[in-house]
């Protein structure tokens, strides 16, 4: 096969994909506790705050900004190897983007 940017994309994908189900169980027990937290702060971070204020728009924007702006941040990084801290800062925004749309469902909007 040619070495095209989807076939690097693919490869990469499944060998993180790979690395994370057959890895260290450590590395496992820390994605999935990341995740986890993730989601339990960005619920509670967003519960908290509608219910503090009545500005549910300026929360949803303000949440969505830093969700950006680490996605921002990652992009320009350009992490040659995963380490855990970053991997453990990506499924806590994963974690978190995941409890805001949730929290948007529940709101019916």
């Amino acid at each position: 096969m040619q070495k095209t940017r989807l076939e690097n994309l693919i490869r990469s994908l499944t060998d993180n994909v790979y690395r994370d189900l057959f890895g260290n169980w450590r590395n496992i027990s820390i994605s999935i506790l990341s995740l986890l937290l993730g989601y339990y702060l960005g619920s509670n971070i967003t519960a908290y705050f509608i219910s503090s204020s009545n500005q549910r728009t300026l929360i949803a924007i303000a949440m969505t900004l830093i969700i950006e702006i680490f996605i921002r941040f990652r992009s320009i990084a350009r992490f040659k190897s995963w380490s855990k801290i970053f991997l453990t800062c990506e499924n806590l925004r994963i974690g978190a983007v995941y409890a805001v749309v949730l929290e948007a469902f529940k709101l019916g909007s």
